[in-house]
């Protein structure tokens, strides 16, 4: 049995099936010679994409055969029963009989080509698909209750090889030229953190808190803190779940409400959107330490900043990477509360104790340079109710000089001396540099 399609008026093909040398034509939808759409691509009734003739035709392939039907007669077909050819040079009228010759009809096999559909969907897919956002949550910890900051929405996946199998069968199944509609299929996937369920998370009661100063901060990288800040405001991260800072913290740019202020980038420290979003990740990052979390990524600053002291207990963030991850080790989900009180911003822990005990002993300076640079460390030891170590790890930070990375306008100073400078050149342009 082979699939076949009849040319008909060179507008579009009616598909059928040879059997025991006889088309049994079906109809098959209309393909044009345009990019009209031909198929309409729903999600509850609105249209999400379009299958154009053009997509139909890429979705094919079509070679031709003849045909021979004893009952069958044309003279409209016989030019080009055999080839393109001259039919006095064709060698297949040349041998055949004039009877079969006038007996012959011309067929299109055509194969759909299910990996063209394939990717065409998995690209449609990535622009659908979507994942669940979980409600963020406010928690009154005197009376155990919840408030909803923000509700959430169930994302959807869509499912790739149910809708290549309608696909295909809209194309077979239709000779009309009318627009036709598809309903994609798709799962729903809920969220897992909603007001209703809330209370069946385990967050409790206060774990631990994480604070950090920003006194002497410019409007603008006020602005930008704040407008961070309330990204992870009422944020619930499940247990055994790996939190990542700038997953959460999505794009970052005007248009997100970030406004320009300095940023360590590109050795220099220069205006960018979102200058003053580092004290957002730092401050996360000790109560993370605090509450015992397992840190599973974090860096330094390139040079020691003074909003993040004591220095040596910061966290750089810069979307995509660095980032800062940790994961959430207890038994219970945590919800992450934000205050700011005064120029302090605040980030508290809520959860369930599991009688563990936390020690950070830090940040210590193991070396310090004229030049501002620095090495330091400091070290987080979390036992468990039974005393039993479960995390014993040493966080270094390696700070270069501030000098290496100028602020607009000012020139970058020398850390090490030219070598076609004498120590006595080298010696008065530290003085006058105060170096």
């Amino acid at each position: 049995m082979i699939l076949c399609f009849v040319m008909y008026k060179k507008e579009f093909f009616i598909f059928g099936i040879i059997l025991s040398g006889l088309c049994l034509s079906t109809p098959v939808l209309a393909v044009e010679n345009s990019s009209t759409a031909i198929i309409n691509l729903t999600i509850d009734g609105k249209i999400k994409e379009s299958i154009t003739t053009s997509d139909i035709q890429k979705f094919t392939s079509i070679t031709t055969q003849r045909a021979y039907q004893k009952d069958y007669v044309t003279e409209i077909e016989q030019p080009i029963s055999c080839s393109e050819n001259s039919p006095l040079l064709d060698p297949c009228l040349l041998t055949s009989l004039t009877r079969e010759r006038y007996t012959t009809r011309i067929l299109s096999n055509v194969i759909i080509d299910k990996n063209a559909i394939r990717t065409f969907i998995e690209d449609i897919a990535r622009k659908i698909n979507t994942d669940p956002i979980n409600a963020k949550l406010s928690f009154n910890p005197e009376t155990q209750s919840f408030e909803e900051i923000t509700p959430p929405a169930d994302g959807i996946t869509i499912d790739v090889d149910k809708n290549i199998e309608q696909i295909t069968q809209q194309i077979t199944d239709h000779s009309d030229r009318s627009l036709h509609t598809i309903e994609l299929i798709y799962e729903i996937k809920p969220a897992t953190v909603t007001h209703a369920n809330a209370q069946t998370l385990g967050i409790i009661e206060l774990i631990g808190e994480g604070r950090s100063n920003f006194k002497g901060s410019t409007q603008s990288r006020i602005h930008n803190i704040k407008t961070a800040a309330e990204r992870f405001d009422g944020l619930v991260i499940a247990p055994n779940a790996e939190f990542s800072f700038t997953t959460i913290l999505g794009p970052v740019d005007g248009e997100h409400g970030y406004k320009e202020e300095l940023v360590i980038r590109d050795n220099e420290t220069k205006p960018e959107f979102g200058g003053g979003i580092c004290q957002v990740s730092t401050t996360v990052f000790r109560g993370a330490i605090y509450t015992g979390m397992k840190i599973t990524q974090r860096h330094n600053h390139s040079y020691p900043v003074h909003y993040y002291t004591p220095t040596g207990f910061d966290a750089t963030v810069y979307v995509p990477k660095p980032d800062l991850r940790f994961v959430n080790n207890t038994p219970g989900s945590i919800l992450l509360d934000m205050e700011m009180q005064g120029t302090e911003l605040i980030f508290k822990y809520y959860g369930t104790k599991d009688g563990r005990t936390v020690d950070m002993q830090g940040p210590f300076v193991t070396d310090r340079q004229p030049d501002g640079a620095m090495k330091t460390y400091f070290t987080q030891k979390v036992m468990d109710k039974n005393g039993e170590m479960i995390i014993d790890d040493v966080f270094k930070s390696n700070y270069k000089s501030p000098n290496d990375y100028p602020h607009p306008g000012d020139v970058a100073k020398l850390t090490s001396k030219p070598d076609n400078w004498s120590k006595k050149q080298w010696d008065d342009y530290k003085k006058a540099n105060g170096l």
